[in-house]
């Protein structure tokens, strides 16, 4: 068992929470295997347009997902400033690319506020709900609703 998941008050989840543009995710930090700096990526034919190609982890070929891309936001640039985040994703493990890591948080079920209704369908498949933390709005992201089976084995 991990140091975070030991000091966890029982009811609380850790999230790792993130920037794309100038909106804040997070995603379970149980889904979180490591964060890196920017790799450039090999390019991979045919691929989705989110997938921006595969690099070599550690003698393991890493699919990156410009996470940017896969929300329908616009496509990100990247620069040495962002980060891969590499979760796992049921079976799967994929790096996600991001603009920067910003926080760690802890919260519980409590702090979560449901997907208002104005939301499209396609956001409330993997949109679990919204953190307002110290006047930020922080939407939380299910990975494996983002990608589905049919898609991870594309990526």
């Amino acid at each position: 068992m991990s140091y975070a998941v030991k000091n966890l008050v029982p009811g609380s989840k850790e999230l790792i929470a993130f920037r794309i543009s100038d909106q804040e995710f997070c995603v379970n930090i149980m889904s979180v295997r490591e964060i890196r700096g920017w790799t450039q990526a090999t390019p991979l034919p045919h691929a989705p347009a989110y997938v921006m190609g595969l690099i070599n982890l550690r003698g393991a070929v890493l699919p990156i997902v410009d996470l940017s891309a896969r929300l329908g936001m616009k496509d990100a640039e990247p620069t040495a400033r962002h980060v891969i985040i590499v979760a796992q994703m049921k079976t799967k493990v994929v790096g996600l690319l991001v603009e920067a890591v910003s926080d760690i948080l802890t919260i519980t079920d409590e702090n979560i506020q449901p997907v208002p209704e104005v939301s499209s369908d396609l956001e409330r498949q993997y949109a679990r709900g919204i953190l307002a933390i110290d006047k930020r709005m922080i939407c939380m992201i299910e990975l494996d609703a983002l990608f589905p089976d049919t898609e991870s084995e594309v990526a």
